[in-house]
């Protein structure tokens, strides 16, 4: 299917603009999007290829389309996109994070009345926002974003005093998450099909791309280390790390290395995310840099308690002290020494899930992130003019 505007359905049309449509917490935020606001129709593009990922989105009213983008600019896709989205006739173009910025140009071409733009999180290469040609690259396209998006307070600044755009240009709208779906494990039900069961075993862990960004090496290192700062917890302590990548064999290496690899499961790419939450006692998150992090907030959704960096709107997520602990970036000794904390005060861990489970059906739940995104639609449409609307 090339054109998903039906001629009877008058609903606009949004096409969300990724890199890539893959497994991730941005395509996630995508897909909760599209399968929860019914007042849009949707399409997906994308610069490079999209996966088996679009299974989770459970509508059939939504187009997907791979552009095969190569390495480089994408100016020699331009034309091909103007001749697409003439032909789509969407409403809105919304871009998200550097790598599918460059498409706001030919939606301009295109004459695409409202053009927004979501930053996400940090780029690989710019962890703490300081390049100044990443800064030069979001200036050179500022002209041509109607609107931005920052799904965090981090990400808000950095646009007003690093890019230069107007806060009034700016909508800060954080991310919601499924608290349906991601939920507090039933009393007395079985965890996820865990390698060992240990009599009060006390399961730290993390669900995440085993890539740079996610420093997964500073959980391994720090679970270790928690062993030797108390080593009568070796009995029960055990971790869990769900996801796949390029560090799965180093963090593998590190645990075998230390004679803990007995006390660990690596578990791959997992289809039972809320599953493997559940099973857990404590989440963590090592990330060097993360905007709003999703799995955070399913964490928290499942009533857990989170242990997690102080890195980009990590902070904004955690409540120190009452829904989990924060500790600095690369600081093995510190997340350690909170691991062994938490699993020595195991009533203290629980009243911090349960008040972290609070905090999401209080400020992070999905109806308010979908109804955000809905009214912030509607609005710059409104603005844009009636003949926005039949573009």
């Amino acid at each position: 299917m090339t054109d998903p505007t039906p001629v009877a359905d008058r609903r606009p049309l949004v096409v969300h603009v990724v890199y890539r449509f893959d497994t991730g917490g941005l395509e996630n935020g995508v897909v909760n999007l599209i399968n929860h606001m019914t007042g849009w129709r949707h399409a997906v593009l994308s610069l490079t290829e999209v996966t088996d990922f679009r299974a989770r989105v459970r509508r059939d009213d939504v187009t997907f389309h791979a552009l095969g983008k190569g390495a480089g600019h994408a100016i020699g896709l331009y034309p091909r996109v103007v001749r697409l989205l003439r032909a789509w006739r969407p409403a809105v173009v919304h871009t998200r994070n550097l790598g599918a910025l460059e498409l706001v140009v030919p939606a301009w071409a295109a004459g695409v009345p409202v053009r927004v733009h979501g930053e996400h999180g940090r780029d690989v290469g710019d962890l703490d926002g300081s390049s100044v040609r990443y800064q030069r690259v979001r200036r050179l396209y500022r002209p041509f974003v109607s609107h931005y998006v920052a799904l965090s307070r981090d990400l808000q600044a950095y646009l007003v005093d690093k890019v230069g755009v107007p806060a009034a240009r700016i909508a800060q709208v954080y991310n919601g998450v499924d608290a349906d779906r991601f939920r507090p494990a039933a009393a007395g039900a079985p965890a996820a099909s865990l390698p060992f069961a240990t009599p009060g075993g006390w399961v730290v862990g993390t669900v995440g791309r085993m890539q740079t960004v996610k420093n997964l090496m500073l959980l391994a290192q720090a679970f270790v280390r928690a062993l030797e700062l108390a080593p009568p917890l070796a009995a029960r302590l055990r971790l869990v790390m769900a996801g796949d990548g390029p560090l799965r064999a180093e963090a593998e290496a590190v645990l075998r290395a230390a004679g803990a690899l007995d006390r660990a499961w690596l578990a791959g790419e997992r289809g039972d995310v809320p599953d493997v939450m559940r099973s857990l006692n404590c989440f963590v998150l090592p990330s060097l840099a993360e905007g709003i992090s999703n799995t955070i907030l399913e964490a928290m959704a499942c009533g857990l308690p989170v242990i997690a960096t102080d890195v980009g709107g990590n902070a904004e997520l955690v409540d120190a002290g009452r829904t989990g602990e924060l500790v600095p970036s690369g600081d093995v000794q510190a997340m350690a020494e909170r691991i062994v904390g938490m699993a020595s005060d195991p009533d203290r861990a629980v009243a911090m899930g349960q008040a972290g489970r609070r905090r999401i059906e209080q400020a992070f739940s999905l109806p308010a992130m979908v109804a955000a995104y809905q009214d912030l639609y509607d609005r710059l449409l409104q603005r844009a003019g009636p003949s926005a609307r039949t573009n």
